[in-house]
């Protein structure tokens, strides 16, 4: 029956045919086949697009075939029939196709080989005979049943042979429940159809055709043994055989071929060796549950096609697998050779198959041999495109097109489900096409696993995804895909079975949220959020899309509709265009979960880490194994650690034990608890877990540091150091990547720490923050004390109450972050961390040594019965200069002068509390500036200048600058005045005293920055004003103390005058002095007055009085501005009676004021008297002078006015002030005419 459709395109190979070794990739120029560039055939006046390109081909290059002689006996067979020769190619892959029917699972085996393509850039992956048999459907009266699965926006299809699948369900007990649906509501009269005689023969012939075809000698070699040889063909090859061995040693297409045994090969598939994170392969124990399993012992799921060929049909890319026969060479490079019944004429079943395989393998000719009864009798040589029409098998190209889009989009439209297996079933004879759910129908039995095709498509699930994840960082937007994959593909395993592949799928999972990526890319535009859904959900229900013109939906006509996912009502509806028309493409991608903070995204990380963890334990039999965390109890802590009992010295001997620890860190002597295997795959999915799950407590942590929860960023900081310690305890071999994160994890830890310290007024928050622990954290750290102790940075974790702990912990977590750098090279390749890790260690040292400094100052303040200093505070200032000293060097070493600048200003400070401290030694009365004050404000002097050397100029940073110059004129002030007030004349000469004071007092002005704009430019003013007033006063009390040297004297007389002029000016400038203004104004008064004591002449003696009187004119500011102060005191209780008046003048001391303004009237008193007793004496009388007359006149009316004034008792403070400022603006104009000879 060469004629009936069924024979379509034989295929043939030899015996014996074993598996390729391994795949090889043709390019375009390598492969054997036709040219791989795209064609457009015109065919019957349709235009039909038509691309294939060879991707793999383990055929042998191609040979001419032998053109028989005219009646040729095609029954006997050749000399060379069933045996190898070179030109027949490696065993099983040879010209005449593979011998091999396609397994169930063969299109799984094509996924495997072409990964990338699957999930994206392919629609279909089956093998050209499922193809076919699909495009044939409405021309077709034979049964369809395919297996079909998605993956991603790929279909796989592959056969489903239902006679085989319930003969071994009648043997097994497997599959009983699809037996039992198939016979209720399909064929309730179900029984295995038998091959007749004539097919086995037609087989035969077919068989000793293609051999003689083989252009050759026909010396073949013998086949290597008879074993192989049996394995594919009965030793007879006659049609006597009806049991399960191969007929004859070629079978025609698997759309037709209908035998027993011919999808009985075994399949065992592993589990994948591609585990992102150097995890190991599975072990090949855990094998799939087959379907087949007649003794193979296969590797896996292979790809058994000779080719495979991406076919583009139109707008559809399919993977395809292709056995069928090519020949070439001379007049025709590439032809395919087929063997037809002269009796018989081709229909259009046959022509649809001819030419479908020679569209998807790129052949442009058919060569036909026909034969009557076996006897040769002509062939028949026909174009590609010339098939469409020839007689008796005329078909649309544009219908096949149109079937193929409809098939296409009617699946894709109904599976939906990523994991599913999905029946595409059409009954012998009938119209309707059903498609059917199997996994849905499966799980209503006992054992979801029954589904064969559960593993395979697991696998394969998992394999696509490591594919993509191989590639993540060029494709981010595949991460909702990769996500979906791994989720289905972790639904359909059995954990008890499979737990390396979840735990690999889990820890693949925690992989696509980038735990330290950029804020940026979580906005909108991210290709991460396309979709605005929260994630796309692996257990949704999708319904059927169907299209005003698609009838595919579910109706009540048969029984079993309500079975079916979807129903073609009738073939002729697929040759209807765009009748099946999909509105949806199968979804590229899914949406990857919007996470809308950093702890939302490493909350995610965790939970596929616990799962992943929960995966690696249960597959570790131990017999001490832990129980099981009880949620509600909280996983005790074996420690009472010696820091918090033993202070810093605790401390101490903890940081050996680390570094101890982090030693043999480097020479591998580390295992767990539980007995794991260094280097199985347990061993190292564990090792990846728990580093994720230590990365996203750290990023936790920072996250809770930044949001200012530091006990909450403790509690994750303390998890991820516990993750670490167990990654320790497992890891035989320490990368210097995962040094670099324990560096980085004890730096924030110190951060931690030193925040907590600083925040010791919000403790008990704190620590109800760190106390709390959720479910999943209990459940990671039981998993990880099965490993260790996780006691290994318990010393940095602890919450203690004490300041000085606190600051101690934070200290040792950055030396150890900095000793673990100093292990390996990690120093110079990670120079930034290595100098945040310094100056961290600087900061740190610099808060101890202020804090025992601040200690210090308060143990002297309480110093009150012994005046000498005590060994506790010298203690406290060793510790001080200790850590002040070591920061320093800190900073040095990364060249940060600014901070070292700072701290050499903090050791200047604690100088000056030492100096301090040596003060009290001596009755206040008595007391003398002391040797030791000295030396320690010499060597504050000299820490400042250190500092201000460290800077080098103040362009290099102002506000330091600014600072450290301000200490050293305060430092310089201080030794001044102290000399000053409290003079060491024991010891001394006061000359010698006087030229020291005199100097510091210059050197601190010299340091004292009266000219910039800063906020302490008044401070500096003041500073100033002050100081030229110390000098002033001490040239003073010189010049009225000296006798004899009249030039020191002069010389003295001219500084003191200076000074007082200076210190008026700054003090003008000032608004918050009055009262030294007008101590200064006074003191310069008494000047002259004491100037005036050693003049005898009345003309000097006027002069000087004129000089003093305007000086007394120019305090005339500084009583306006008390009388400001005291305006406001007395309105402040009117305008706000809640604020204490006092609080409007802080500054403004009353009894000092009424102190200085008695002074104040007594002298101008004393002034006047004398300026009038002066004027109106004899010897000025005799000459007229006008202008003196009106000052005479004036000086008596003004000194009436004070004598009534000052006789009021009753005056207030703010009156008298006020006809003080009268009397003064009428001294004022009543002298204008004698300023010209005024003193300055």
């Amino acid at each position: 029956m060469m004629g009936d459709p069924k024979e379509a395109g034989a295929e043939a190979s030899p015996p014996g045919a074993a598996t390729r070794g391994g795949l090889s990739l043709l390019s375009q120029a390598e492969s054997e086949e036709p040219s791989a560039q795209g064609s457009a055939l015109f065919l019957g006046g349709n235009e039909v697009k038509s691309r294939a390109v060879v991707k793999y081909s383990s055929a042998p290059p191609r040979t001419a075939f032998a053109r028989l002689e005219e009646k040729t006996d095609l029954k006997l067979p050749p000399a060379n029939w069933l045996r190898e020769s070179a030109k027949l190619g490696p065993a099983g892959t040879t010209i005449l196709g593979n011998s091999k029917k396609s397994k169930p699972f063969s299109s799984f085996g094509m996924a495997y080989d072409f990964i990338d393509s699957v999930g994206n850039d392919v629609d279909v992956v089956s093998d050209s005979e499922n193809i076919k048999k699909l495009l044939k459907i409405p021309y077709s009266k034979s049964h369809v049943s395919m297996a079909v699965h998605r993956i991603g926006r790929t279909l796989l299809l592959d056969e489903l042979d239902i006679q085989e699948l319930f003969m071994r369900s009648s043997q097994t007990g497997d599959w009983t429940w699809l037996k039992e649906f198939y016979q209720r509501l399909i064929d309730q009269k179900w029984q295995r159809k038998k091959k007749s005689k004539e097919h086995w023969y037609q087989k035969a012939i077919l068989s000793k055709f293609l051999y003689y075809s083989i252009n050759g000698d026909g010396a073949a070699q013998p086949v290597p043994s008879p074993a192989e040889q049996q394995e594919s063909s009965s030793s007879d090859q006659s049609h006597e055989s009806e049991g399960a061995s191969w007929p004859a040693p070629f079978e025609m297409p698997s759309s037709v071929s209908e035998d027993p045994s011919a999808s009985s090969q075994g399949r065992e598939p592993l589990e994948p060796s591609c585990i992102v994170g150097h995890v190991a392969s599975a072990p090949k124990e855990q094998n799939l549950t087959t379907l087949f399993n007649d003794g193979e012992n296969s590797q896996g799921l292979k790809n058994d096609f000779v080719r495979n060929i991406l076919w583009t049909f139109e707008d559809i890319h399919m993977l395809v697998g292709s056995n069928m026969p090519i020949f070439g060479g001379g007049r025709y490079p590439a032809v395919s050779l087929r063997l037809r019944d002269n009796n018989k004429p081709i229909n259009v079943l046959t022509g649809i198959d001819y030419w479908l395989d020679n569209l998807i393998c790129n052949v442009p000719e058919l060569v036909m041999c026909f034969h009557v009864n076996g006897i040769v009798q002509k062939y028949e040589m026909i174009k590609t495109e010339e098939i469409p029409n020839l007689e008796n098998s005329n078909f649309s190209t544009k219908v096949i097109k149109d079937i193929a889009q409809n098939i296409l989009s009617f699946l894709k439209s109904n599976c939906t489900k990523e994991g599913h297996t999905y029946w595409l079933f059409k009954a012998s004879g009938s119209d309707i096409v059903k498609l059917y759910d199997l996994t849905t129908l499966c799980e209503e039995t006992e054992d979801k696993y029954q589904n064969p095709f559960t593993m395979p498509v697991a696998i394969l699930l998992y394999k696509v995804a490591c594919n993509m994840m191989m590639k993540k960082n060029q494709n981010k937007k595949h991460y909702g895909t990769i996500r979906t994959l791994l989720l289905n593909c972790v639904k359909l395993l059995d954990k008890s079975r499979h737990p390396q592949i979840i735990a690999s799928a889990n820890y693949m999972l925690s992989e696509l949220f980038q735990l330290d990526e950029p804020k940026k890319e979580e906005s909108s535009d991210s290709p991460l959020n396309e979709n605005s859904d929260e994630s796309y959900s692996e257990e949704e229900e999708e319904m059927p899309d169907s299209d005003e013109n698609g009838t595919y939906s579910t109706s009540s006509d048969p029984a079993d509709d309500n079975k079916a996912v979807a129903i073609i009502k009738s073939v002729g509806e697929l040759s209807v265009p765009e009748k099946y028309k999909s509105i949806h493409q199968i979804r590229p991608s899914c949406a990857f979960p919007v996470c809308h903070d950093t702890e939302e995204r490493c909350r995610l990380v965790l939970s596929y880490v616990l799962e992943g963890l929960k995966s690696v334990d249960s597959s570790i039999k131990k017999e001490s194994d832990l129980p099981a965390a009880d949620p509600s109890t909280p996983i005790p802590l074996k420690y009472e650690d010696e820091s918090t009992r033993g202070g810093p010295e605790g401390l101490e001997k903890q940081m050996a034990l680390f570094l101890d620890k982090m030693g043999s860190l480097q020479k591998g002597n580390c295992s767990g608890q539980s007995g794991m295997t260094p280097g199985s795959w347990q061993h190292k999915m564990k090792l990846q877990l728990i580093l994720k799950s230590s990365k996203a407590y750290y990023i936790l942590s920072d996250a809770a540091m930044s949001l200012q929860k530091y006990g909450r960023a403790l509690r994750y900081i303390k998890l991820a150091l516990q993750s670490h310690d167990t990654y320790c305890c497992l890891c035989t071999n320490m990368l210097s990547e995962v040094l670099l994160f324990l560096s980085q994890y004890l730096t924030l830890c110190g951060d931690i720490q030193l925040m907590l310290a600083q925040n010791a007024n919000n403790r008990a928050a704190h620590l109800e923050e760190f106390n709390y622990q959720t479910k999943e954290d209990q459940e990671i750290l039981h998993s990880l004390h099965r490993e260790s102790s996780c006691q290994g940075f318990a010393w940095a974790t602890d919450l203690s109450t004490d300041l000085e702990s606190q600051l101690s912990v934070s200290c040792k977590c950055y030396e150890a972050a900095n000793e673990i750098l100093q292990f390996s090279d990690l120093k110079s390749q990670n120079p930034e961390h290595y100098v945040q890790v310094l100056k961290r260690m600087g900061n740190i040292r610099n808060e101890i040594g202020v804090f025992y400094m601040n200690q210090a100052a308060a143990l002297q303040g309480e110093r009150v019965v012994s005046k000498s200093v005590s060994a506790a505070e010298q203690q406290l200032w060793k510790k001080s200069f200790s850590c002040f000293e070591k920061g320093i060097h800190n900073f040095e070493s990364i060249d940060d002068a600014t901070n070292a600048a700072l701290l050499l200003c903090n050791t200047g400070r604690l100088m000056r509390v030492c100096a301090q401290a040596h003060c009290g030694a001596e009755d206040e009365f008595k007391r003398e500036f002391s040797p030791e004050e000295g030396l320690y404000y010499s060597k504050a002097v000299d820490y400042y200048l250190k500092a201000l050397r460290s800077l080098g100029t103040r362009d290099m940073h102002p506000v330091v600058w600014d600072s450290v110059n301000w200490e050293l004129s305060t430092t310089y002030f201080t030794m001044a005045t102290l000399q000053q007030d409290y003079a060491p004349l024991s010891r001394k000469a006061q000359e010698q005293i006087e030229k020291e004071v005199s100097e510091a007092m210059m050197k601190s002005l010299k340091h004292c920055d009266v000219d910039s704009a800063t906020a302490r430019q008044p401070l500096c003013q003041y500073r100033a004003a002050t100081i030229h007033h110390r000098l002033a006063s001490m040239y003073h009390s010189c010049l009225r103390n000296q006798v004899g040297d009249e030039h020191l004297r002069k010389q003295h007389r001219v500084l003191a005058d200076l000074h007082y002029g200076k210190a008026a000016k700054l003090f003008q400038l000032l608004k918050d002095a009055p009262c030294e203004l007008l101590r200064v104004q006074l003191e310069r008064v008494a000047f002259a007055e004491f100037q005036m004591t050693s003049q005898n002449s009345n003309v000097g003696k006027l002069k000087t009085l004129s000089g003093a009187l305007d000086i007394m004119v120019r305090t005339e500011h500084a009583f306006q501005l008390i009388q400001k102060e005291l305006v406001e005191e007395c309105d402040q209780p009117k305008n706000d009676e809640a604020t204490p008046a006092a609080d409007s003048s802080p500054n403004l001391n009353r009894e000092e004021v009424i102190k200085l303004l008695s002074i104040f009237e007594s002298r101008l008193s004393f002034l006047l008297l004398q300026s009038i007793k002066l004027l109106s004496s004899s010897k000025r009388k005799m000459s007229s002078n006008t202008e003196e007359d009106t000052v005479l006149q004036t000086n008596k009316q003004i000194y009436s006015q004070l004598l009534r004034a000052t006789a009021n008792r009753n005056s207030t403070l703010l009156e008298r002030i006020e006809v003080v400022i009268c009397l003064l603006e009428q001294l004022a104009s009543g002298s204008s005419v004698s300023n010209s000879s005024a003193a300055p």
